[in-house]
């Protein structure tokens, strides 16, 4: 049972589209980005644009990661698409320029 409750860990690490460096999500938000640009471009196996593909790896990381990932964090996957949006020159979205959504826990009102 406790290899189906990690299975966002065995995709992250051995995802079919793109080799993610070791602690890649560790590190400052620049150096996220720019691994994860530099993991996209050289992956021959996905489906969709560099772009794409770097930013979908950091939304699925946030995403499953849930309640337990720490304000701290969030804040810096959100800087990391900041800084993925530069590197490929793309406009920055709203939310983005404003800082990052506020997320209401379970108990929080």
């Amino acid at each position: 049972m406790a290899t189906r409750k990690r299975w966002s860990r065995q995709v992250t690490k051995t995802s079919n589209a793109l080799t993610l460096d070791e602690g890649v999500f560790k590190r400052k938000p620049a150096d996220i980005a720019q691994s994860l640009k530099r993991s996209a471009e050289r992956s021959r196996r996905r489906k969709s644009t560099p772009f794409r593909s770097a930013m979908s790896m950091l939304t699925f990381y946030e995403n499953r990661a849930g309640r337990n990932l720490s304000d701290r964090q969030r804040r810096k996957i959100e800087a990391a698409k900041v800084e993925l949006r530069k590197l490929y020159d793309r406009p920055s979205t709203t939310r983005a320029k404003a800082g990052t959504k506020k997320v209401k826990r379970a108990g929080q009102r």
